[in-house]
């Protein structure tokens, strides 16, 4: 960001248009509802970052490789729905009579007595809430539309990546111009949207890796079933702050008293314990990076659940962190220093007094 005093009147109006031309084109992707290709974009930006070497055909040969890790992670995803459309069932059914038995010992009150008033209690839930059930709706009548956007969002960020020329207008040789004056700035825009992503998604990768990783070493020691589902809904749900952990503990728990009562409360403490670890791991990798309160974040989270389902989630910590920045990098003058300016203008008219 440019100083305020000095600064060339071209180059502030160019700022005030990116800024603009931001604020509109996230207005229009919330109302357009095309999350699904930026965050698509985003993340096959990040990954051909990390892929490239400097070499000559680099760029070309982490494209490859991109292509071949995006199949071998289709097939993953695609095993991974099909093990937890079969699991969760069997999980419930044999998860809820401990449930309700270990609740019945302890005196606690159930909203639910058997699966199927667990279930009936569920869809009556689940139809209070007419936003979830549209939202389900509209995913089931547009899967494909979805598909095609994130394919679509993949092309982009790989031709970004092989075409990084962002300055058009200059290459005739005829120097700036108000059309690359501007461009530059929207550039500038996009690349610290770009740096907030990184920095949140990934320390959020990090954090999530290292926990699915913990949890997989103490479903391998404690002989715990359903271990694909389990890791994989940590490492999935771990994308997404705060509220993730409680959907995958959740699994976890469930998957616990599939067992025994004695062995989810073994799941339960060691989720405890690893949500300790968390917040050190937090502390130290997320902390010093991203200024956000917590009260903040899971007010980011409410709001882009509500505006754009499931990837408004992931991407509002991202735009918090974004409008953070950009904030950030706007100097203010001190008030004392305006004070003093307002002085020294006053005197030579108090002389003339």
């Amino acid at each position: 960001m440019s100083e305020v005093a000095g600064i060339n009147p071209t180059l502030r109006q160019a700022e005030r248009f990116s800024f603009c031309f931001m604020l509109g084109l996230l207005v229009l992707m919330v109302a357009l509802h095309l999350a699904t290709p930026l965050l698509a974009a985003l993340f096959t930006y990040l990954a051909l970052t990390q892929l490239a070497f400097p070499r000559r055909g680099g760029r070309w040969f982490a494209v490859a490789v991109l292509l071949i890790l995006l199949a071998g992670a289709t097939f993953a995803l695609w095993y991974f729905i099909n093990q937890t459309i079969r699991s969760l069932p069997e999980i419930a059914d044999k998860s809820i009579p401990s449930i309700i038995a270990f609740a019945r010992q302890h005196g606690i009150e159930l909203p639910f007595t058997d699966y199927d008033s667990l279930r009936d209690f569920a869809l009556d839930t689940v139809k209070t809430e007419a936003h979830y059930l549209g939202s389900f709706a509209k995913f089931a009548r547009s899967a494909s539309t979805q598909l095609l956007l994130l394919v679509a969002g993949c092309v982009v960020a790989i031709s970004l990546f092989l075409n990084r020329r962002f300055a058009p207008g200059r290459e005739d040789g005829r120097g700036e111009n108000l059309y690359s004056i501007c461009w530059g700035q929207v550039i500038c825009r996009f690349e610290t949207l770009y740096s907030s992503f990184v920095t949140v998604m990934g320390a959020q990768i990090i954090i999530s890796a290292i926990n699915s990783v913990l949890t997989g070493i103490f479903v391998a020691i404690v002989h715990l079933p359903y271990a694909v589902v389990i890791i994989g809904m940590t490492f999935l749900c771990g994308l997404i702050p705060v509220v993730g952990n409680l959907l995958s503990n959740t699994i976890v728990v469930a998957v616990g008293f599939t067992v025994s009562p004695r062995m989810a409360l073994f799941a339960l403490v060691f989720l405890v314990v690893i949500h300790k670890l968390e917040y050190f791991l937090n502390s130290k990798i997320v902390g010093w990076r991203i200024h956000n309160p917590l009260w903040l974040t899971l007010l980011a989270l409410i709001v882009g659940e509500r505006l754009l389902g499931l990837a408004g989630m992931i991407l509002a910590p991202v735009v918090l962190n974004y409008v953070r920045l950009e904030a950030s990098a706007v100097p203010v003058a001190n008030v004392a220093e305006r004070e003093e300016g307002r002085q020294e203008k006053e005197a030579p008219e108090a002389l003339k007094r």
